[in-house]
């Protein structure tokens, strides 16, 4: 099954709604803002990082605009470093090509070992953006229906001042 239709079938399974907008490629969020623009939701940026070892994996949701301070986040992950994942990481442990990065990529975390941390300035947002595992597509929904399907899936939302 396509990486898009696994999210659109999981989402309809737990009856939340979403709103897609169809795009070119976007490979930044600066990109995918341009095509984006004039719908409301908070743009989000997705980083997929892991420790010196690649023992542990985290995924981050902030807002785009932010720039996450990885020295903050090493000392709440309790890492001596944290560093962004590698593609073939990324490919191992979410089956995403780099630019694809989302909490829909957990859908295909057979290990179940990625943390899913969250900025607490954004949790408040009522709705959100994301690539749906492409990056030709921008999905749209509630951030109660995002905590609703992280949820379902077994992942605890760890929110987070970064």
């Amino acid at each position: 099954m396509d990486q898009y239709k696994m999210v659109e079938n999981k989402l309809k399974e737990l009856e939340i709604d979403f709103k897609i907008v169809d795009h070119p490629p976007a490979f930044t969020t600066e990109e995918a803002d341009k095509y984006i623009e004039g719908h409301d939701g908070v743009r989000t940026k997705s980083m997929f990082l892991t420790d010196r070892k690649k023992k542990n994996f985290y995924l981050v949701i902030l807002d785009d605009y932010k720039r996450l301070d990885m020295d903050r986040f090493k000392d709440i992950v309790g890492e001596k470093k944290v560093k962004m994942a590698s593609e073939n990481s990324l490919m191992e442990k979410m089956k995403l090509p780099a630019g694809t990065v989302s909490p829909f990529g957990l859908l295909n975390n057979e290990d179940h070992d990625i943390k899913f941390f969250m900025d607490k300035e954004i949790v408040d947002e009522e709705i959100m953006t994301f690539h749906p595992n492409i990056n030709e597509k921008t999905l749209f929904l509630k951030t109660k229906d995002l905590f609703k399907y992280l949820d379902n899936i077994g992942y605890e939302v760890n929110i987070i001042e970064l």
